[in-house]
């Protein structure tokens, strides 16, 4: 009797197990094989994005232009930031080159000054300058001048320019990107003018920022100073000779003595008896 519950103990023990295999031979519920963990080497670094910032009054339309035809696999990002930022967004990270306007400090930084800008004065609509094209800053020495920085920056200060509060000089192309209402802008000659400068950190010169570099500088593609026109071109292979190996013609025996006097102009042999 024993015997025979014995084996029918084992027998309900061995159900659901096929070819009554033993229980150790079976992962339990809760036991999950382990997946190798990906390695450092299989993961995937983050696309190259050139990221740059502008100041105000930076027009770099025509930059990304050139570098969209250029460079393909690469994009290109641009957001403008604040005459007080200009230097800070390199120093973040945010930015892998700057246009800033001079001067600023250049310690740790590559500075290439590109142009001069036009200085203008600001007054408010219907003030006197408006019937000039040109005003000369001497003749404005009686009026009250607005310091823009201290205003919070030139959309600011325009602003304060339209309640009729006083001046303000700004470069030509800020006054124009901002152009506020009820004020208005005439050239100024003989006040400092401003200079736009492209930055960047001068630790982390490499061939995609000399790319950009090159074409705000306005080389052309083909310039041996770009990085991209000094990599090797695929050689095109020759184009098959579709005519066949030339075939010789076979030279033909002269049939008669050549001419002596042929090429000769008339009366070139002497006259006389043969």
């Amino acid at each position: 009797m024993a015997g025979f519950m014995d084996w029918e103990f084992a027998e309900v023990m061995l159900q659901g197990y096929p070819g009554g295999r033993y229980c150790e031979d079976v992962p339990a519920d809760n036991e999950s094989p382990q997946n190798p963990s990906p390695s450092d080497d299989t993961e995937q670094e983050a696309p190259r994005v050139l990221r740059f910032a502008y100041v105000a009054g930076v027009t770099p339309g025509k930059w990304i232009r050139r570098w969209e035809e250029r460079v393909l696999d690469i994009p290109l990002e641009s957001f403008m930031s604040d005459d007080g930022a200009q230097l800070s967004v390199l120093s973040d990270g945010s930015a892998d080159l700057s246009f800033v306007r001079l001067p600023v400090e250049r310690e740790g930084l590559n500075v290439i000054p590109l142009y001069e800008e036009q200085p203008v004065v600001v007054a408010p609509k219907g003030h006197e300058i408006s019937v000039f094209e040109e005003v000369a800053l001497e003749d404005l020495a009686q009026e009250t001048f607005l310091d823009v920085a201290e205003l919070g920056g030139p959309e600011m200060a325009m602003q304060v320019v339209a309640s009729g509060a006083g001046l303000v000089i700004l470069p030509m192309s800020v006054a124009r990107h901002f152009n506020v209402k009820d004020t208005v802008a005439r050239r100024l000659t003989g006040a400092p003018v401003t200079e736009i400068a492209l930055a960047w950190p001068s630790d982390s010169t490499d061939e995609i920022i000399e790319e950009f570099i090159g074409i705000v500088r306005g080389r052309t593609a083909a310039s041996s100073r770009q990085p991209s026109a000094q990599q090797e071109k695929p050689k095109k292979e020759p184009k098959p000779d579709r005519r066949g190996p030339a075939v010789k013609k076979p030279k033909v025996a002269q049939r008669y003595a050549p001419n002596p006097d042929k090429g000769r102009g008339k009366g070139s042999r002497k006259k006389g008896k043969r």
